[in-house]
């Protein structure tokens, strides 16, 4: 049995933050002991306790903290650590460099959530023995930065397959929005941020609107462009079409309910939101950006459209809500994409071979 501990110095959470704990509850059930290290008052230590990962905690205030650097090196000898795996950039520094100077000579993994310029290429290129991605897509953009392209390897984030089980869930939104059982619902559920592209569709449901008047639209999740789009809400008096729902726990009710998952986001690195829709036998809608051609196969399980393209996303939305049967159809290829591709246990299963691989050849 090996050890690995995770690094990660973000506070929110995320995507990142849930792929990080997921992998921990996974691999630990394959064999190997898992350790998180975040900051104190982090939403991982909070998520991490409550699902009886181990965690520790330390103050990570900057790339130079020598207490957090001087706090990891002592984790690394007393907890008998054999791989780091970090995160985000102020851990992927300070874990990587306890990890390269340590005795114990760790293997140092950085795993890279995001399709976003990197800042700091020491944290790709000398730390880490070698870099994760979580798409093709994010994978190339590294190697065209200079990262060879023998240390970068894609393995796509996972979802847990039992949790979105369209035989599970309950299809109870109508009944709370009080719609007609006929309505049908075009769903987006993400993080109320610019680069999700609400914006896009909120033009776009005019134009789908003409031909498919009866068509409503929900928006699950909370964030800094609340106000934004519910101004431009009220600004094309689409209030008696756009149901804003908050933060919602109960996501594959949500997906259980809706005819149509759509996201016009302008900057993926995946698309763990196109990949739970699937799982739910839902049709998806996407934008052909970062890695969601990765997720999305145009045709198959859905359509990419051009991004930023209001009259374009409209077309692919009323094309689907038309046919119900290729809808039908389209929902079922996704599942089948999912459970071959996307599940937390191919995940899991990809990373402890990784991680066992780069051990043997430590060990060498």
């Amino acid at each position: 049995m090996f050890t690995i501990l995770h690094t990660e110095s973000s506070r929110g959470w995320g995507g990142q933050e849930n792929r990080t704990l997921q992998e921990s509850i996974g691999i630990s059930k394959l064999g190997a002991r898992v350790l998180i290290l975040c900051q104190p008052d982090s939403m991982l230590y909070e998520q991490a306790l409550a699902e009886g990962t181990e965690v520790r905690t330390c103050k990570m205030r900057k790339s130079y903290d020598f207490p957090a650097i001087k706090y990891i090196l002592k984790l690394i000898k007393t907890e008998n650590i054999d791989v780091i795996n970090t995160h985000s950039g102020k851990d992927s520094f300070l874990a990587g460099i306890a990890g390269r100077i340590s005795r114990k000579r760790p293997v140092v993994v950085r795993t890279r959530h995001l399709a976003l310029p990197i800042t700091s290429r020491v944290t790709y290129s000398l730390l880490p023995h070698m870099v994760v991605t979580v798409s093709e897509y994010v994978r190339q953009y590294l190697i065209k930065e200079g990262i060879s392209h023998e240390n970068v390897v894609a393995i796509p984030t996972g979802i847990d397959f039992s949790k979105f089980n369209p035989e599970m869930a309950t299809d109870n939104l109508r009944k709370e929005l009080r719609l007609r059982e006929d309505i049908p619902i075009v769903g987006t559920i993400a993080i109320l941020r610019i680069k999700k592209g609400h914006h896009v569709l909120l033009d776009a449901i005019p134009l789908i609107s003409k031909e498919i008047p009866e068509a409503v639209f929900i928006f699950a999740g909370e964030g800094p462009q609340k106000e934004n789009i519910l101004n431009r809400i009220n600004n094309l008096s689409l209030s008696n079409k756009v149901f804003m729902l908050g933060m919602r726990r109960d996501v594959s009710n949500i997906l259980k309910s809706i005819d149509l998952f759509v996201l016009p986001t302008l900057q993926e690195a995946l698309g763990t939101s196109f990949i739970e829709a699937m799982a739910m036998e839902k049709p998806v809608v996407g934008t052909d950006v970062g890695g969601v051609g990765e997720v999305i196969k145009n045709g198959v399980n859905g359509y990419l459209v051009e991004p930023n393209n209001p009259a374009a996303l409209s077309e692919a939305v009323i094309k689907i809500l038309r046919n119900k049967e290729r809808a039908r159809m389209m929902g079922i290829e996704g599942r089948k994409i999912v459970k071959q591709n996307f599940t937390v246990e191919k995940m899991c299963e990809r990373m402890y071979a990784l991680y066992s691989s780069l051990i043997g050849k430590r060990n060498r």
